[in-house]
């Protein structure tokens, strides 16, 4: 239920995505201005991410991700009715509110309701089901947005609400246990204990590259990159990001799996590896199919690490703890990256040029290679207690961590 309503929100995002930036400026803004808007949700993500955290472990996850879901339909049709550019700023800005709130939840249901065994292979098909609504969604909302650009924000509410009614209908077995249930409340995982573990230390750094890099840099300079070297450079970069996307779902459904057969760190690492390298090349790369090429690649690195991090913060938190501000905390790591990377990159590239840009986030991508050479594995068939962490195992049975 997750996945399909993982689906719903997907395809709805992808919808508006295409069509933000211009809806943006028909309120006769700057291209700086239009780019704000784009901004100020990721922004409101995060910023309201602790508080997000907080709400899931009080409240429970299927509560707060309703509500979340309901937010941002609200948000959504608010954003399509706009009269104004600051109107269309703050609308789009709270719809984040929402937004944070189910990430967070579903990542949260996932932890909880995942077999340690599968967790990885269960990461990998919620982020396919993300995929393919991200990869169908824009050109979905090309299409509508010949009926004007307002219609996708309507028809995007209405994905949402989809969802919405999936996981309150067809989810009621997910409520967390209670004491109605005849069942203890589950304790909250503390951030200062999950810190402890060197597995959560080493996912913190590797979303946080992830997310400068796939979800900022790739977004926000490439096309510009794109611009600069190419004729059509908006359809190159749109090729490159499509490439990118086909690359990550082609290898990450595989790439969980083999997480839950081998374990979390050699995934996470020959992402990295792979992701960095890619990342390093696109510099140097002066034909499109060149560009093509380094993006598939770099999307197929995103893909391998992806499900394995993830997999690897349910290992740390369990099945029997809440773990809300600990995916709080993992989620504005990634959030933050995607913030700060376009605007530290987009000042190298003033002062240095292209290639320099693509350099620094690529040895980012490397350097978050080294605290995971150093972690724990975290899966709990194949990992060792005593090497720089805890088993989740062990923090449910003593309630503390063990050295």
């Amino acid at each position: 239920m997750l996945v399909a309503a993982a689906f719903a929100v997907a395809i709805g995002y992808g919808l508006v995505a295409p069509v933000l930036p211009q809806y943006a400026r028909s309120f006769d803004v700057s291209v700086t201005a239009a780019s704000v808007v784009v901004s100020a949700f990721a922004f409101f993500r995060l910023v309201f991410a602790p508080a997000g955290g907080f709400l899931v472990d009080r409240l429970g996850e299927r509560w707060v991700y309703m509500s979340g879901l309901l937010i941002v339909v609200v948000s959504t049709l608010a954003t399509g009715m706009a009269q104004s550019y600051w109107q269309l700023l703050v609308f789009r800005g709270l719809g984040g509110l929402g937004s944070t709130m189910f990430t967070i939840s579903a990542m949260a249901l996932l932890t909880r309701l995942s077999p340690p065994g599968a967790r990885g292979r269960i990461a990998g098909l919620y982020a396919t089901a993300f995929l393919i609504g991200n990869i169908g969604g824009p050109v979905l909302g090309g299409l509508l947005a010949g009926f004007g650009m307002r219609v996708p924000f309507f028809v995007y509410s209405f994905t949402l609400l989809v969802a919405t009614g999936v996981v309150a209908v067809f989810l009621r077995g997910g409520r967390r246990p209670s004491a109605d249930d005849g069942m203890p409340e589950q304790e909250a995982l503390p951030v200062r204990e999950a810190l402890r573990d060197s597995g959560y230390r080493a996912a913190l750094v590797s979303s946080f590259v992830n997310g400068w890099s796939s979800f900022g840099v790739r977004v926000a300079i490439v096309p510009l990159f794109a611009a600069a070297n190419f004729d059509a450079g908006a359809g190159v970069a749109g090729t490159a990001l499509a490439s990118f996307a086909v690359g990550t779902a082609a290898v990450v459904s595989v790439a969980g799996w083999l997480s839950d057969r081998y374990g979390r760190r050699p995934l996470v690492i020959g992402g990295l590896v792979v992701s960095g390298v890619a990342t390093l090349a696109l510099g140097w790369c002066d034909t499109v199919p060149l560009l093509v090429a380094a993006s598939v690649v770099a999307g197929m690195g995103a893909g391998v690490l992806n499900p394995a991090q993830q997999a690897s913060v349910a290992d740390v938190i369990g099945a029997d703890r809440a773990g809300g501000k600990v995916l709080a905390t993992f989620q504005m790591a990634s959030d933050s990256g995607a913030i700060l990377g376009p605007v530290l990159v987009g000042l190298v590239v003033d002062g240095f040029g292209y290639t320099a840009g693509f350099v620094l986030s690529g040895a980012l991508l490397l350097a978050a290679v080294v605290p995971w050479v150093f972690a724990r594995e975290t899966h709990e068939r194949l990992g060792r207690e005593g090497d720089g962490g805890v088993t989740s195992a062990a923090v449910s049975r003593t309630g503390s961590s063990t050295p």
